[in-house]
């Protein structure tokens, strides 16, 4: 993924309380496979803060994804941990579930220095991962009206990704499930290296011309 020029290349890190995370010494492993100019975004689902911020140290994330579902990880616990960590940019997931989604992206102001819009289940305590898409006009109204840069997740794959990019404006674009191999939680590489050429083509042309991303 590194040869293909993704710029933040996510890792599951954590504990073994969510299915799927990496343990502290394979995402050390993990991290000096991926060259630069791709960069580390260390997403962690739990909410305990004395864990993301001895990890994140421990990895020297340029980037920390916080996806815990938000009552586990409020703006104030976010703040504190942003204090923790000033050698990071803090990325926040915000559950799109409706309009209420507005009123708490920009709740993260002064805050947070990227937001992810990502789908959400009620009820989980993670938030994304479900490979669906949410109401982007949401999505486009947070664009339009907040202060942090916001990326756009949940269900983007190769087949909607420059319509979403065009539809949204937002500063980046994420994907989890979609460029998955059918069937399990593998990248499906050909399918990474489609969403990012197509990527990168509707923001040229969104945006008249090559732009570096905010993140870089």
């Amino acid at each position: 993924m590194s040869a293909i020029g993704i710029s933040h290349i996510g890792v599951l890190v954590g504990d073994g309380r969510f299915p799927r995370e990496q343990p502290l010494a394979m995402a050390k492993r993990i991290l000096t496979a991926i060259c630069p100019p791709s960069k580390l975004s260390a997403l962690f689902l739990s909410d305990d803060i004395a864990l993301i911020e001895t990890w994140a140290h421990a990895l020297k994330a340029p980037l920390v994804h916080l996806g815990a579902a938000p009552d586990l990880l409020p703006p104030r616990r976010v703040a504190e941990l942003k204090q923790r960590l000033p050698g990071s940019l803090i990325m926040r997931s915000v559950p799109v579930v409706g309009e209420e989604s507005i009123a708490l992206a920009r709740s993260y102001e002064g805050i947070a220095d990227v937001l992810l819009l990502d789908s959400h289940q009620v009820g989980d305590r993670q938030i994304g991962a479900l490979g669906v898409t949410h109401d982007w006009n949401v999505s486009r109204a947070i664009v339009e009206t907040g202060r942090i840069p916001a990326i756009l997740a949940g269900g983007l794959g190769p087949e909607n990704v420059a319509e979403a990019i065009r539809k949204v404006q937002p500063a980046g674009v994420d994907s989890k499930t979609k460029t998955d191999r059918q069937g399990s939680h593998r990248k499906d590489i050909d399918r990474v290296r489609s969403f990012h050429e197509l990527a990168l083509t509707a923001f040229r042309e969104l945006r008249g011309g090559p732009r570096a991303s905010p993140l870089q």
